[in-house]
């Protein structure tokens, strides 16, 4: 079985060019986009609030993912992190080592306010 995470966000283009320069994504279509990391696997998926009348998606004024973080595991956090900074993005959750897995980690948000944290890539225990 396999997660595909799919977020409503305004603008599909501008979302996917911005996660695509955080994280080096490769993105494919326009009014739905499929982000893919460099192994062509499915990370994310960008969808229009309100195209689909899906239930969750109708109601864009209420706050963005509450109860939501998306959880990046990366081999490639140094980059990530280098151009987190490089492009301004305020921190909410400045860089530290995570007690549980021990690797280090940051969060920040997305332009549509969705809570991101970018780890050291790790295994669960």
């Amino acid at each position: 079985m396999k997660l595909d995470t799919i977020i409503a966000v305004k603008d599909v283009e501008a979302s996917a060019r911005w996660y695509e320069q955080v994280f080096g994504f490769k993105s494919n279509g326009v009014h739905l986009a499929v982000l893919k990391d460099e192994h062509d696997e499915i990370v994310l998926c960008l969808h229009p609030w309100d195209m689909d009348e899906h239930p969750t998606m109708v109601h864009p004024e209420i706050a963005p993912g509450n109860g939501l973080i998306l959880y990046f595991k990366t081999h490639n956090f140094e980059a990530i992190y280098q151009r987190v900074l490089a492009m301004g993005i305020p921190i909410e959750e400045a860089l530290h080592v995570n007690p549980k897995p021990n690797k280090k980690e940051f969060s920040f948000r997305d332009p549509d306010g969705y809570f991101l944290t970018v780890t050291e890539y790790h295994e669960y225990q």
